[in-house]
């Protein structure tokens, strides 16, 4: 997008951020002039998020490195009715104490990526429960209902799958359209905030909290979305073999994050490391052209890269230095994601393909019995030849056993240290 002037914008456009935007040139013109607040809004639906929220937290990151406000908004509130938006089905809904116990995961993660306080570009964390949650049902129907028609909510896309699919789509869910439009008319009373940023699964949400803004307020607002992130295969971004790729710790060991960047296919090398770093464009332009084994480098300075952003310097030399010593030196890397067992199971024989489904290394026992067939599993860097191995206190090397599923996925199993005094 030529011609930009705010560096917000400009930096998202070269970056590979924008899909959609409303009124891009009035948005430009206003950021250009000065700082303006804006919002992107997270559910509070599981106790992190994943790396599927990665483009939208990164959008937060960049607006306030470029001297603007960030807001992120925990939808304690909209959690309550569930967003239909993606979805064959009802959001299984959650009690208000999973819906704390997942906001207070959800908040820590953003400490990693964007400065709060009071400063004038220091973000704001807000709850949307502190306004829907007081909120009159017959007031909310006078005031707001009027400016939603049935005729224009039947065409979003988060209904039309619903109803194309013969899926049921609740009362409860349509009117979670109406809940985010009004978030945005309350940030904008409130904040005067002026600019919602999403994924473009959000495109008509945001477009109705504008509209909101307007009728009700007589507002301007703005929105602008971000690219839904497929890898070179056409997968959707953030799940691996083994389930989601989680932002918090707690969730997902630091890693396993870096080893999910590192792995990275070839062709997203670039693309990745202008979305999900800060290295300058010249150089991510110049580690994109690299081919061959060298284009490993650029995946380990991805990963590292990531993994810093999001879980600390530290953790990020630790997974570094657990992955040469794994992958280059034929090592245990101290790191990797460990079991414990009861040592006087152990010293009985446990077999093969329980320990490693007890270790994450697989889905199913048939999974694993394919794995075994196909020579994918190892056993401290041996091929295991058969799926009735038992393992035991036999194969422990200084304490620890070392399975592995395929080149890439590894696991410690270590026992109980008080069995063994």
């Amino acid at each position: 997008m030529v011609g930009l002037k705010s560096e917000f914008l400009q930096t998202l456009s070269e970056r590979g951020f924008i899909h959609q935007a409303t009124d891009l040139e009035g948005l430009d013109e206003r950021m250009a002039e000065s700082a303006i607040k804006a919002y992107i809004g997270f559910d509070c639906t599981a106790p992190s998020l994943h790396v599927g929220s990665l483009v939208q937290i990164m959008m937060l990151r960049w607006l306030q490195k470029t001297g603007h406000k960030p807001i992120v908004l925990l939808g304690d509130g909209t959690t309550k009715i569930g967003d239909p938006t993606g979805k064959d089905e009802a959001r299984k809904l959650l009690s208000d104490e999973d819906i704390e116990t997942n906001l207070t995961g959800i908040r820590s993660i953003f400490e990693q990526f964007i400065t709060f306080g009071d400063g004038t570009t220091d973000a704001e964390m807000v709850r949307n429960l502190d306004w829907l949650g007081g909120l009159g049902y017959i007031e909310m129907l006078r005031d707001v209902g009027p400016h939603f028609t049935i005729n224009r909510m039947l065409t979003f896309e988060s209904v039309k799958l619903r109803l194309d699919r013969e899926q049921p789509l609740t009362f409860l869910e349509f009117n979670y359209m109406i809940m985010q439009a009004y978030d945005f008319l309350e940030l904008a009373r409130r904040e005067n905030c002026q600019l919602q940023l999403g994924g473009s699964d959000q495109w008509g949400n945001i477009i109705n909290g504008i509209e909101l803004g307007r009728r009700m307020e007589g507002k301007t607002l703005y929105g602008v979305t971000s690219p839904l992130i497929t890898t070179a295969d056409g997968k959707k971004m953030g799940k691996s073999e083994n389930g989601a790729i989680w932002l918090n710790e707690d969730a997902l060991s630091a890693y396993d994050y870096w080893q999910f960047w590192r792995n990275t296919q070839d062709a997203d090398v670039g693309r990745f490391l202008r979305l999900f770093t800060e290295l300058p464009l010249d150089e991510i332009a110049r580690l994109e052209e690299l081919e061959g084994q060298e284009i490993n480098e650029a995946k380990k300075i991805l990963a590292g890269e990531a993994t810093r952003m999001c879980r600390g310097e530290d953790a990020a030399l630790q997974a570094a230095a657990t992955a040469q010593k794994t992958f280059e030196q034929g090592g245990v890397g101290s790191d990797l994601p460990t079991t414990t067992i009861n040592h006087d199971r152990l010293k009985a024989g446990i077999n093969v393909v329980d320990l490693f489904l007890e270790a994450g290394l697989g889905k199913s026992k048939g999974e694993l019995r394919r794995l075994v067939k196909q020579g994918g599993a190892k056993i401290n860097d041996e091929k295991v030849d058969s799926e009735e191995l038992l393992v035991s206190t036999d194969n422990l090397k200084e304490g620890l056993i070392k399975l592995s599923a395929g080149k890439k996925r590894h696991a410690l199993i270590k026992c109980n240290s008080s069995d063994l005094i």
